[in-house]
């Protein structure tokens, strides 16, 4: 299905781009120089019309003098709002701040520093329309610019997310990434305090999928984020991403049982052919082995109910009531790009 405007040109896909602020200073003046010609349409390498309506700054009181670049911004560039918070609350409540003011179909949330390349956008809308994803993830093809321990330890854990917590798409997570407008707000909507933002989305988003990108290096500013930060940030993935972590509770209780029964068989069969057990010792071995069984099961089934109770806090919702695809931003994908579609299309000047 095709969209066209008024004049017979197709409708060009608008995004609205988000960036949480908390050391930008140094760093925001020459990214927003770098969106502002994408403000003028644009046309993706597979032939779908774009521009940027509005680029949301949301400043997250860090301690550096962002909020005054801010200000000048917003005097300077007519597409960028300034969204303010009432105090720092994090890189994730930030975004979904901005996403929450955002009015635009489409939604791009990238960093403040400049590892992410305005001009990979296409690159993501081409891969949602071709794909008909309403998330799309950047893909690094080169290493992110971290030291190899921080890198090593970030692969690690989004293997342990995606495996042992169900995760989900945790591999794919990235700061870097388009999301389909309805998707964005909603997930802003119900999204409980400390929530993580990718696993809330990953609840009500249909097809998510990745876009090859290559990261830039973040300059001269310091990292915002610690040690204890980015442990702080694992720990929160695993909380929220749902009730597998509660479950393994119930697992270790039965498989504590299990081994006991085998461990009270082998005994018995022992005392009755060599007697070399040591008195006391096999029951109570056994009686350790089926009691923390016994335990750890029961606090499975009340961990259950946690988890119900959980889900219940984090705001997951049992379902999200959407529009037809068709009449949304991905009813205006098309299969093959043809030399005569190019010219319904205005490109820019």
């Amino acid at each position: 299905m095709r969209h066209e405007t008024e004049s017979g040109d197709q409708k060009p896909h608008e995004i609205s781009i988000v960036v949480p602020v908390y050391q930008g200073e140094r760093t925001l003046a020459a990214l927003m120089a770098e969106i502002a010609p994408l403000t003028s349409v644009q046309v993706s390498p597979a032939g779908y019309p774009w521009v940027v309506k509005e680029t949301l700054l949301v400043f997250d009181n860090g301690p550096d003098d962002s909020a005054a670049v801010i200000r000048d911004l917003t005097v300077e560039h007519p597409f960028v709002r300034a969204v303010w918070l009432s105090k720092n609350s994090g890189q994730h409540a930030a975004t979904l701040a901005g996403m929450a003011s955002a009015g635009s179909e489409w939604i791009v949330t990238l960093d403040e520093d400049g590892q992410h390349d305005p001009a990979d956008i296409p690159v993501l809308l081409d891969t949602a329309l071709t794909e008909q994803a309403s998330v799309v993830y950047a893909k690094p093809v080169n290493p992110p610019p971290h030291g190899w321990l921080r890198n090593t330890a970030s692969v690690g854990a989004k293997i342990v997310l995606s495996r042992l917590a169900g995760g989900g798409n945790a591999s794919s997570f990235q700061s870097f990434r388009l999301i389909l407008g309805s998707v964005a707000r909603s997930v802003a909507a119900y999204s409980g305090s400390g929530v993580y933002l990718d696993i809330a989305m990953s609840w009500i988003a249909g097809k998510v999928s990745t876009a090859p990108v290559t990261l830039r290096a973040e300059g001269d500013r310091p990292s915002g984020y610690s040690a204890r930060r980015l442990f702080g940030h694992f720990w929160r993935m695993v909380l929220t991403s749902g009730t597998r972590g509660l479950r393994i509770v119930s697992f270790l209780g039965v498989l504590f049982a299990v081994v006991g029964i085998f461990v009270a068989v082998y005994i018995l069969l022992a005392r009755l052919t060599t007697s070399t057990v040591p008195d006391g010792w096999a029951s109570t071995i056994v009686v350790v082995l089926l009691g923390t069984g016994a335990i750890l099961f029961s606090l499975g089934v009340i961990a259950e109910y946690i988890g119900i109770n959980v889900n219940m806090a984090m705001g997951k919702p049992p379902y999200l009531i959407t529009t037809d695809p068709a009449l949304g931003p991905l009813g205006r994908a098309h299969r093959a790009v043809a030399t005569e579609s190019l010219g319904h299309v205005r490109l820019p000047e």
